[in-house]
């Protein structure tokens, strides 16, 4: 990003060791990288909060609490995670 204007805007993610093994979108939430934190991140970086903002944040603090406690009890992700495919 060096000489870019506006370089601040941009986030740059990696990938935390943690040395366990875990499910495919659990990686993505250990490192601060799901679709969930993507969003919090845009909301919580945005120069204008969109109406409802809040309550997005909110979904997805919910929906991260409720990942946490499933793939915990059942070792794998939620239904809506691991059988989500595009649709034509």
């Amino acid at each position: 990003m060096h000489g870019r204007p506006d370089a601040d805007r941009f986030r740059v993610r990696g990938f935390v060791e943690e040395g366990t093994t875990t499910t495919p979108f659990d990686m993505t939430v250990r490192n601060r990288a799901s679709r969930y934190h993507l969003v919090m991140d845009a909301i919580n970086n945005a120069k204008r909060l969109p109406r409802g903002a809040g309550d997005l944040m909110a979904w997805c603090e919910r929906k991260l609490a409720e990942h946490q406690a499933y793939v915990v009890e059942h070792l794998e992700d939620l239904p809506e995670v691991r059988d989500w495919a595009m649709k034509d």
